[in-house]
């Protein structure tokens, strides 16, 4: 089966949605299908171009298996709101022509889009019904309801007109699918039709991520003292994670020389809380780890970190929680009650009130203080990352995969067998192609 698979973020990035859209593309191509993805040259979250790689020009290359084309965008720096719209304006336009033209000459049999950014949704969709391909919009971040609500983006004119255009948008689709079950019921309050919604977890490989049986090795690395609480963030470093409230704890226990904090990661505010963690001597940054050495940086937790700005509640479902369960270690999140980070830890991590440092502060001090209850959430944090995300017989039955891929196959026959009764098929003059049925499939000819 022929899918395109449409985001600016793809392989080699390491976090994020690069990261999941790369090993998605990598496992169809290994069932068998033939995957071509649309993307951006790598930048994320440095937010500079990856060494061998160009933001000023059109390049294809083969990767696992897929043909990968990579369209030029717009790096602003700094990046303010309005730079962000620019850049993420110049990928859809840089890649509209990409995407109509696989649509209309390679024509998949599925186009798979994620949000953000939102403006390659229209893109998406033509693309799919230039080639008669089903529509699937799967939703990462509702990037737009974000801007609002931090106040990146502000005017009640503006958001109006940006939910009717996002309705409008999204309601085309003939699936949209989002990462939580929170995130699925806000599709609903947009509009779309129950029966059109789909949750598409993000996983984990628990064979890769796991416990190790004794100290990570990066403890010695970075000379921590083997009896000392290391306290972990290992993410994206952007205004929307609100590291000020972890920022703000480490002040507080900065009389504490067996707590240690690690922040791990890159994005456009790092330079930001590197200034203002100057003169912390129990704040240490690291950079981003490799594929190889990410176990070991999560298991150099003690506990990990997970805040959120209360405005961002249930709009994202941060990827790196699931990670961070994988290692068997409990979880100090920064969340309203009755949001989906704060159902997923109920039984495996501590929840404290969102931008409030005094309270994560207060957490990390008590689980710092009880051995035994720091194991006893690690385990079950580890036993809910294993019953989210198993990953059977090795290496193709990972449960969530295996049930996008069930869903495209049902999608993809729906669309095949309905093509002519759904959607009007384009014949150019002259044109002798067609559809007709052999030995009971419908085949092109």
């Amino acid at each position: 089966m022929r899918i395109l698979l449409y985001a600016i973020n793809h392989a080699p990035e390491i976090i994020g949605i690069g990261k999941y859209m790369g090993e998605l593309a990598e496992w169809l191509a290994t069932r068998g299908h033939e995957v071509r993805v649309i993307t951006a040259p790598p930048y994320y979250p440095a937010w500079r171009v990856a060494e061998g790689y160009s933001a000023r020009r059109y390049s294809r290359e083969a990767r696992d298996g897929c043909t990968v084309y990579r369209c030029p965008l717009w790096l602003p720096r700094p990046t303010s709101a309005g730079n962000r719209i620019v850049h993420l304006l110049s990928f859809a336009l840089s890649s509209l022509p990409v995407a109509l033209w696989q649509g209309l000459v390679w024509r998949p049999a599925v186009v798979f889009a994620v949000e953000p950014p939102l403006f390659c949704a229209p893109a998406a969709w033509a693309a799919a019904r230039l080639g008669g391909a089903a529509a699937w919009l799967h939703v990462q971040d509702f990037e737009l309801d974000v801007a609002f609500e931090l106040g990146l983006v502000e005017g009640n004119a503006a958001r109006t007109l940006v939910g009717w255009m996002e309705r409008a948008v999204l309601g085309r689709f003939d699936v949209v699918s989002a990462i939580s079950r929170r995130m699925c019921e806000r599709l609903g309050e947009k509009g779309i039709a129950r029966d059109r919604i789909a949750l598409f977890e993000n996983w984990v490989d628990t064979r890769a991520i796991r416990p190790l049986d004794g100290p990570s090795p990066m403890r010695a690395e970075l000379a921590i003292d083997a009896d000392a609480v290391v306290a972990l963030y290992a993410g994206n470093m952007g205004e929307k994670q609100g590291l000020e409230t972890l920022l703000t704890a480490a002040k507080a226990l900065s009389a504490r020389p067996d707590i240690r904090f690690v922040l791990a990661g890159d994005g456009a505010a790092r330079a930001r809380y590197e200034a203002m963690a100057e003169g912390q001597e129990n704040v240490r940054f690291l950079g981003l780890q490799p594929d190889h050495g990410l176990n070991d940086l999560l298991n150099l937790a003690d506990v990990h970190l997970l805040p959120q700005r209360a405005d961002a509640a249930d709009l994202v479902m941060p990827s790196k929680l699931i990670g961070m369960l994988g290692s068997g270690r409990p979880v100090i999140a920064g969340a309203a009650p009755g949001t989906e980070i704060a159902t997923t830890l109920e039984r495996c991590g501590v929840v404290v009130p969102p931008d409030d440092g005094a309270a994560m502060a207060a957490a990390i001090e008590s689980l710092a203080a009880e051995p035994a209850r720091r194991r006893a959430l690690g385990r079950a944090a580890r036993e809910t990352a294993v019953a989210r995300g198993p990953w059977k017989q090795s290496r193709e039955s990972q449960y969530r995969r295996a049930w996008l891929s069930v869903g495209l196959w049902s999608w993809t026959m729906r669309c095949t067998m309905f093509r002519t009764a759904r959607w009007p098929r384009i014949r150019w003059p002259g044109s002798t192609s067609g559809w007709r049925r052999r030995s009971g499939r419908p085949r092109r000819t």
